[in-house]
């Protein structure tokens, strides 16, 4: 007889036949509640509850908020106040009244409750036709939305989100720099191979692309706000951890962690900020918010030009722990995570999500608080929110708890279960004939877009490095046969190969030796004290009665050489950390500090034309020009050429990727949007670390491959993307 179940606590509230029905059938035990329901829910069969005690009845509410659906029809119905709280044990005469528990489940939750639910003639819910009633009550939802952030205005509240939300896109942009920039410092500090160098740059990647996943589903399910919350809290604690851990696969596993926490950023902050935004304000916004992205980059590249090469800020406590400046590089770059996490906590949970969810008092709540934030700013406090009920969505009936002597942990259990099968479906739905064409069409623009971009971007640093690193070599001095007796060094020997040398009696003290090679070399009776190398070798050299004393010239230095009756005293343990870049490095801040600063004029010409022109041409237009673009670097054979064509690659692209984030939020219905949202992002940092490995697997050896694949890519997806539907001008599904 039922449509969903209240707890002990409420009462009994049905058509008048119903009621009718229930105390013709009165029983022991005092009844649980129902859901008021309309005239063609009355006419429905309901299975019944076999008789239990008090305590052993499953509580399985009609909806997230104990089933109360609020509607056009009921506004009229409802009580005094609007509050969708039940008295307790009484019917719609005042009646108080005794009845067997009795409702329907839904199939799956059936099997949840683990037979608590009664015998074999019990009848289903007609899915089809709920998700029919579901569709239409979300389109009418949509429209009347629509209407009351008309009414609520875009004004401060709006803005306050904008800059908190802003901060916690602001983490991920930092999150994507922060292992390229201390990447050179760690492998050395940690004496990374040159495979495990790769594994530390792409972990990020593979750690968002799961978080992105992850996140984005569950915050269809438990809340915009609070998926948030948690993934900036793990995105936090473990960039804490990742500055003070000294071993690698500690380190390795702090930043996948880390990256698990803010791959769930991107979705739920787009999907959050856009259900606050009317339609004539969604695109021009939501393209503003594409720049704290930005802005995130040119934090952490003047963070790093600021603290990395001061290699004075560090301390160590004996040779087991070293805290180094990028540690401190790495400490700092988990601020604007921190700083969101604390703005986020004044900030409330999206009245969409609580309205698709059924929980009409939390949503109108949330909306009047924006409506009267924002007529309070522009002056205008007398004017009072006129919306007394809104649309809310019919819920399924799905078990949220057990009573009696079922214990804690398996209802903990029984919860997460019910949860997992929720995004689950979730995700399938986006799979549905309604959304297939789409979520395909989506995919591969995603996927053409990344692959295309993070491949060019990591390739163009790598051509910069590959370029300062030719003209170094352009620079080096050669010295064949020399005989050197009785000198003592004690400066700088950089850029240098000495072949077939003869030293006798000479003495290298308190010296750097920077990409020094000596060859087939004789070293007799010579002194080396407190030497610190870098790129520096001897290779097949003969040392004879030499000492070293003080110095990293030990294993790694000394190749194919022999060593006769030398010795090595106090050898510098660990790996230490390379000097010879420090111009090098902070070329390397400076060449991303210009290539995120490029894209402002990008972003503000996106936020300005978004909305006039629509979000295909947009993405089309500056997919095309992007891929014109790409034929531009056969000609960067210099340094400030490639930086050139660093600043406008990233400059135009950013366009198509501002385009992308809204089109994508406003192409998915609220129930689904951050799922597909996380979906699709999660393809992205997929297609990041394919074109990353395959764009560097191509420095040094052709330009010419990186160029067609990031170009065809790119026309591919300029192509797809006219095949979308346009969403400017739609109210958000």
């Amino acid at each position: 007889m039922e449509d969903g179940y209240q707890n002990k606590t409420a009462f009994i509230k049905g058509a008048k036949d119903i009621a009718k029905e229930v105390k013709r059938q009165a029983a022991k035990k005092v009844g649980r509640g129902v859901d008021k329901m309309t005239d063609e829910y009355s006419k429905r069969s309901y299975a019944r509850f076999e008789e239990n005690d008090d305590d052993d009845y499953p509580v399985v509410p009609g909806g997230q908020d104990g089933g109360y659906y609020r509607g056009d029809s009921q506004a009229a119905n409802d009580d005094e106040g609007g509050h969708s709280d039940s008295t307790e044990g009484h019917d719609e005469d005042d009646e108080i009244y005794e009845g067997e528990y009795q409702g329907i489940p839904r199939a799956d939750s059936s099997k949840a409750a683990d037979g608590l639910a009664g015998g074999d003639g019990q009848q289903f819910r007609d899915m089809a036709q709920f998700e029919g009633e579901r569709r239409k009550d979300q389109e009418e939802l949509a429209q009347q939305y629509e209407t009351i952030l008309q009414e609520c205005g875009h004004g401060k509240f709006q803005w306050t989100l904008y800059f908190v939300l802003g901060l916690a896109l602001m983490a991920d942009g930092v999150e994507i720099f922060v292992v390229g920039f201390v990447l050179p410092s760690a492998e050395k500090d940690m004496c990374l191979s040159e495979e495990s160098k790769g594994m530390l740059g792409l972990i990020v990647y593979l750690g968002m692309m799961v978080g992105a996943f992850v996140w984005g589903g569950l915050a269809d399910r438990i809340g915009r706000r609070q998926s948030l919350l948690i993934c900036l809290s793990i995105n936090s604690v473990f960039s804490f951890f990742s500055s003070f851990v000294q071993g690698y696969s500690t380190f390795l596993l702090c930043r996948l962690l880390s990256g698990v926490g803010i791959g769930g950023s991107i979705p739920i902050v787009f999907s959050y900020y856009s259900e606050f935004l009317a339609q004539e304000k969604r695109g021009e916004h939501l393209s503003w918010l594409c720049m704290f992205w930005m802005i995130g980059g040119i934090y952490a590249s003047a963070m790093a030009w600021a603290i990395i090469p001061h290699y004075g800020w560090s301390f160590q406590m004996g040779s087991a722990y070293q805290f180094h400046s990028w540690r401190v590089f790495v400490l700092v770059c988990a601020f604007p995570s921190v700083a969101a996490i604390a703005s986020l906590t004044t900030m409330p949970e999206s009245p969409r999500f609580f309205l698709e969810n059924g929980k009409h008092d939390e949503g109108w709540m949330i909306l009047k608080q924006v409506h009267d934030t924002n007529m309070r700013a522009k002056g205008h406090p007398e004017k009072v929110f006129s919306v007394t009920t809104i649309k809310t969505v019919k819920q399924m009936d799905e078990l949220v708890d057990m009573a009696g002597d079922i214990s804690t942990l398996r209802r903990y259990k029984l919860k997460l279960t019910s949860l997992f099968h929720q995004v689950r479906s979730n995700f399938l739905a986006i799979f549905n004939p309604e959304y297939r064409r789409t979520t395909f069409m989506m995919m591969a623009v995603w996927f053409t877009m990344s692959f295309s971009y993070y491949g060019l971007t990591v390739w163009f640093p790598d051509m910069i490095k590959y370029i300062q690193k030719q003209e170094y070599a352009s620079r080096t001095k050669f010295f064949t046969k020399e005989r050197v007796e009785h000198v003592t060094f004690n400066f700088t020997l950089e850029n240098q190969v000495h072949r077939q040398g003869q030293y006798f009696n000479d003495k290298f003290i308190n010296l750097k030796m920077k990409s020094m090679v000596f060859e087939d070399s004789v070293f007799e009776e010579c002194y080396f004290e407190d030497i610190t190398s870098s790129r520096s070798f001897f290779r097949n050299c003969t040392f004879i009665a030499t000492l070293f004393y003080n110095t990293d010239l030990f294993q790694n230095r000394i190749i194919n050489s022999k060593l006769v009756n030398s010795t090595f005293l106090h050898n510098k343990e660990g790996c230490l950390l390379d000097f010879t870049d420090d111009n090098n490095a902070y070329m390397i801040y400076f060449v991303s500090f210009l290539g995120t600063l490029a894209v402002l004029p990008g972003n503000i010409v996106s936020a300005l034309l978004m909305d006039k022109i629509g979000r295909l041409r947009m993405l089309a237009g500056s997919s095309v020009i992007s891929c014109v673009s790409c034929f531009f670097l056969s000609f960067g054979s210099t340094e400030s050429g490639m930086i050139a064509l660093l600043c406008l690659f990233g400059g135009i692209s950013i366009a198509s990727w501002n385009a992308l984030d809204v089109l994508t939020v406003e192409l998915y219905p609220s129930d689904k949007r951050t799922t597909a949202f996380g979906f699709l992002n999660a393809l992205c940092k997929l297609a990041a670390v394919l074109g990353i490995s395959i764009f560097q697997s191509f420095v040094g050896i052709t330009k010419a491959v990186p160029i067609l694949f990031a170009a065809g890519a790119l026309a591919a997806g300029s192509f797809l993307a006219l095949k979308l539907p346009e969403t400017r001008g739609q109210v958000l599904q």
